[in-house]
């Protein structure tokens, strides 16, 4: 075994036993402990913070306390620069010790979700960053060292995760700045208990909002069968099993995946995030609904079949019965 094999294997070693540590005490670590922390900082109050968020996300601690603390210790302005500032280094961090430590291992024995992370990255590049930031497909801690096990350039990784992460930074750090505001019984408590729930708000209707931009436009039934013809696209059938087997019947290539069942199976598409899916149903609702699903979790060469299969079978083309 050489040197620098030896000195990976410690420091991974080293990192587990502190994450492992960090969960078994994480009851120690509230806002009220936090904020004895920052306030016997002075004046280095928000350098220490952020110190305290990056190493919480390295340590897979729940960052929603932190953030909700900053926004009660600093206020809804300078808590959203620190709490956005402490979680991008955190995040940063965490991608480095990742890339450096374990991507080599980790890539050649990746599947599933992960691999789906990895071949999204090199398709997207930064934008996927800015998808997934926006978009939790995966839990932030977790997916910090899993960008490290991608090829995108870092400065790509840092800018992304600054910027897109400020929506979720400015809703959550507002959110515990009301708290503060309720509990200390501060002026104009209403308009600042709604500006918070508008915020999340916006903050939850995002996924839906960015699968709809995502998707791909609809296409009609000659166009289908282009693609079939030239093996361009999956041919995705959200039916039920009754319904693919039933009076309609089912196009020879497609898969049968309900719309119901979508989401406990998308592990099954994972090899088409990067490439086109034609969605078919009896008309093309239950399609609206499963692109969406598919889009709001990465898959973005999604298109829906105008009025699926009626149309298909008035066109007069083979079906299998």
């Amino acid at each position: 075994m050489n040197n620098n094999r030896l000195i990976r294997i410690v420091l991974i070693l080293g990192l587990l036993i502190s994450i492992a540590l960090a969960i078994v005490y994480r009851d120690r670590f509230d806002a009220a402990a936090l904020e004895a922390w920052i306030n016997d900082a002075g004046v280095l109050a928000p350098i220490v913070f952020m110190l305290i968020y990056a190493l919480v996300t390295v340590l897979f601690l729940p960052g929603s306390v932190i953030t909700l603390a900053g926004g009660a210790l600093f206020g809804p302005v300078l808590g959203t620069i620190y709490n956005l500032t402490g979680a991008t280094l955190g995040a940063v961090l965490a991608f480095l010790i990742s890339r450096y430590l374990a991507s080599d291992w980790i890539a050649d024995k990746a599947g599933g979700r992960v691999k789906q992370l990895i071949n999204g990255v090199e398709g997207e590049g930064w934008r996927f960053v800015a998808f997934v930031r926006l978009v939790p497909l995966f839990p932030f801690n977790l997916l910090n060292y899993a960008l490290g096990l991608t090829k995108i350039r870092f400065l790509h990784y840092l800018i992304a995760t600054y910027v897109f992460m400020l929506p979720g930074a400015i809703a959550y750090t507002y959110l515990g700045y009301a708290g503060r505001e309720a509990i200390g019984g501060g002026e104009g408590l209403i308009q600042k208990i709604l500006i918070a729930l508008a915020l999340l708000a916006v903050v939850a209707f995002l996924p839906r909002i960015i699968g709809n931009i995502r998707r791909g436009p609809a296409i009609d039934i000659p166009e289908l069968k282009r693609r079939i013809d030239s093996n361009g696209a999956l041919v995705l059938d959200v039916r039920t099993a009754e319904d693919y087997v039933g009076e309609q019947g089912y196009i020879a290539s497609a898969v049968n995946i309900a719309v119901e069942e979508l989401p406990d199976r998308m592990n099954e598409l994972t090899e088409y995030i990067e490439r086109p899916i034609a969605i078919v149903c009896r008309t093309d609702k239950r399609s609206a609904k499963a692109a969406l699903l598919l889009t709001e979790q990465g898959f973005h060469d999604v298109h829906v079949v105008r009025g699926g299969m009626t149309k298909w079978i008035e066109a007069d083309l083979p079906v299998v019965h």
